[in-house]
């Protein structure tokens, strides 16, 4: 895992430049605290039909086994999936100066769903190519070395969030697999302005919800002990707190993982607002997050896009951000 995750990091971490300034993540002391509001509202979107008003002891047992496994990252990375065995080979001619287009493309042709997927990328409405893209190299040289790592790194993530557990954990996945992507976008688009790197900015967003995974297959394990009939903990200050550790638990595997130590520590931070100010890459992060999950509220007809939540909680280069998110396929 360690041996991948150096080549997908590479050398190219440098922030782009030109995007405008995101504001601070962390709300003025007087304002609305539009990040706590938009958790709340997104898990109760996400246990709307399976949560439930559970006893103070099994929520209490889920936060303490999640917490307890945040200093035990060997055995948590054990609960997810391996990566794909061709990834590490083309990972580590990204990180070859000399490696042509067409060294990539033999080894992305070895693997039909890369291909698909590379092919596919090159085809999306965000490059936006003037003619459809037909092959391999042509794909490739549209993606560019970092987009071709961040689809690298997308498909890696993948099987991590998308088919863990059985119950509700099951039941999440597909929904929590295209948050995590429309995190790692819209965090790689506030990282120039917060003169943060992209490509980590990237990762961070793709990793963060790992640990959520976990916990999920926790809390059904939890429950079924508790015969609570496949429910699990609804309330909002339960959601808030498990948010919190499982953040803490994402941390604490990307630096088992051996990802640069930055990813890991603006994970953790994200799980405690106040530290958010003190990173730039916490910070493109927990925008990221937030605009993210609006995308998901409003494509969910939860929200309105004149909701406070988005006319307030978001500047206008945010706004555009989460308009991006409309057209990406995760």
């Amino acid at each position: 895992m360690k041996n991948w995750i150096k080549g997908l990091i590479g050398t190219d971490g440098a922030a782009a430049k030109g995007a405008p300034a995101p504001a601070p993540a962390g709300p003025a002391a007087d304002a609305p605290d539009y990040r706590a509001e938009t958790e709340a509202a997104f898990y109760r979107w996400l246990t709307a039909s399976n949560g439930y008003d559970a006893p103070s002891e099994v929520e209490r047992r889920i936060l303490d086994l999640v917490t307890r496994l945040a200093g035990q990252p060997g055995e948590a990375a054990n609960l997810v999936p391996r990566v794909p065995e061709a990834i590490p080979r083309i990972l580590a001619s990204l990180g070859d100066e000399d490696a042509s287009v067409g060294e990539l493309s033999r080894q992305v042709a070895e693997d039909v769903v890369l291909v698909a997927e590379v092919i596919r990328e090159a085809n999306s409405a965000y490059y936006r190519p003037i003619s459809p893209v037909k092959n391999v190299e042509a794909a490739i040289m549209m993606l560019g070395q970092n987009g071709l790592r961040m689809l690298l790194a997308r498909i890696a993530f993948r099987p991590l969030i998308r088919l863990q557990g059985e119950g509700f954990a099951r039941q999440a996945a597909p929904p929590l697999w295209n948050q995590s992507v429309g995190c790692a976008l819209a965090a790689s688009l506030m990282a120039p302005g917060l003169s943060t790197g992209v490509f980590e900015s990237y990762l961070a967003g793709l990793m963060q919800n790992v640990g959520l995974m976990v916990a999920l297959r926790l809390s059904d394990r939890v429950c079924e002990a508790h015969q609570t009939g496949g429910k699990v903990p609804g309330s909002r200050e339960f959601g808030a707190a498990l948010f919190a550790a499982s953040r803490a638990l994402s941390g604490a595997i990307a630096d088992y993982w051996a990802f640069p130590p930055e990813v890991g520590r603006a994970i953790a931070a994200a799980a405690a607002p106040g530290d958010i100010a003190d990173s730039q890459l916490a910070q493109a992060l927990a925008l990221g997050d937030r605009i993210a999950k609006l995308r998901i509220l409003i494509d969910a007809r939860v929200l309105q896009e004149d909701d406070a939540l988005v006319a307030d909680g978001l500047d206008a280069f945010q706004r555009r951000c989460l308009g991006k998110l409309a057209n990406i396929d995760a």
